[in-house]
């Protein structure tokens, strides 16, 4: 485990409320695997979600998951395409909008479904990606300055004109611990050619595809550096998202992953680590094949441990003991049933996990539209009353 300060950097700064820095206390503990006074919680939520949960409990049009429930961390997002520019719109009606972005993606959102679809990229052969050449990765426009970035602006809202990262971080900071993130290769490469075409290309020209992997890693690299040099003084730790498997193993081989992917990880983890932040890896699927080397490289928490892919978090606590933090696991899908008694036992279970700190209690992804908002008011009641410690865990205590 890595070393980081116990209140962050920004603490020492005026402005910032008691409650926050009780918070941030409370993260940091359980990342460092001590007991807080109880298990943090946070989350990602869907814009659907969000507008369910309003409706559903009366709430106002402008309320928040985070400040309604006074969770524990939050995590916020740069502007990392690779060619800083705004949306180029090919079509857009009342129902659906067709854009490319600065990941040289088209990108089609229908407005009443949950995901954008990726139809095309500019860089649609080897010889393109090899010979692309993108913005500075400091350009300060990234951090700086409102406009269209793909990451914030599609997914399960459409959103232009993202506000300047900084103001956001900056008018979350008195209230909650704050995280800055940024994407490792594996990411980048989804949404900057596609899934189908990394892989394929990985087969085709592994050495090659090596070389390119080791350029755009020395950019994101670079890259993260500057978000932590354009934020120093506001960030309590640092996301690393990088969805490197699916349902049943890693989407390349554990060797070709170590070889190529795991060193720019390990760079960026060590970089944050060196502004005294803690790391939070943010990786789908079924990684069990490579979980040890997350250990290895000094993560320090794990997001999101994905039930529906085989993740189970207390089988986790089991074979690795305090190692590793565990942020996440608690199955979505069990949750979209608004089955009270499975959602207890679901909850209650997962939270064995967190039994000498080192749990930090999400969803298994994302808190989705099919979570009503009465099931979401639930859960967290359950988590608050149960993940005071010493944990009272009823019937689904277990031994670890």
């Amino acid at each position: 485990m890595s070393m980081f300060n116990t209140v962050g950097k920004s603490a020492a700064q005026s402005g910032r409320k008691p409650n926050t820095l009780r918070k941030l206390e409370r993260v940091n503990r359980a990342l460092r695997h001590e007991q807080p006074d109880r298990v943090p919680i946070s989350d990602f939520f869907w814009g659907g979600f969000t507008r369910r949960w309003r409706a559903e409990l009366g709430l106002p049009a402008d309320a928040n998951p985070y400040y309604h429930y006074d969770l524990d961390l939050i995590t916020t997002v740069p502007n990392m395409d690779p060619w800083i520019r705004p949306f180029e719109t090919i079509q857009e009606s009342a129902e659906e909008v067709t854009v490319r972005t600065g990941f040289g993606a088209i990108m089609h959102k229908h407005f009443s479904f949950p995901m954008p679809e990726m139809r095309a990229w500019d860089l649609d052969t080897f010889e393109k990606l090899q010979q692309a050449t993108f913005d500075r990765p400091d350009d300060p426009r990234r951090f700086f300055a409102a406009g269209d970035n793909q990451i914030a602006g599609v997914g399960d809202g459409f959103e232009r004109n993202s506000p300047a990262w900084i103001d956001t971080v900056k008018s979350l900071w008195p209230d909650l611990p704050v995280y800055g993130s940024m994407i490792e290769v594996s990411e980048c490469l989804t949404r900057l050619i596609g899934q189908q075409n990394a892989l394929m290309w990985m087969g085709e020209y592994p050495e090659e595809m090596g070389e390119v992997i080791n350029r755009l890693g020395a950019y994101y690299l670079a890259m993260a550096e500057a978000e932590l040099a354009a934020g120093k003084g506001y960030l309590d730790g640092f996301v690393i998202w990088g969805d490197v498997a699916y349902r049943k193993s890693t989407f390349m081989s554990p060797t070709y992953w170590r070889t190529y992917f795991k060193p720019w990880v390990a760079k960026i983890a060590a970089a944050a680590h060196a502004h005294g932040l803690p790391v939070i890896y943010h990786g789908c699927g079924n990684v069990k094949a490579i979980f040890a080397d997350y250990i290895e490289m000094g993560i320090d928490g794990y997001n999101p441990l994905e039930a529906k892919a085989g993740m189970d978090v207390v089988e986790l606590r089991r074979q690795y003991g305090h190692q590793i933090a565990f942020c996440g696991n608690s199955d979505v899908q069990v949750w979209e049933t608004g089955d009270r008694a499975a959602i207890r036992r679901e909850v209650l279970r997962k939270l064995n996990a967190a039994k000498g700190g080192g749990m930090i209690f999400m969803s298994d992804h994302s808190v989705s539209s099919g979570v009503s908002g009465a099931t979401y008011d639930y859960i967290v009641k359950l988590v608050r009353e149960h993940g005071q410690y010493p944990l009272k865990l009823d019937e689904y205590d277990e031994v670890l």
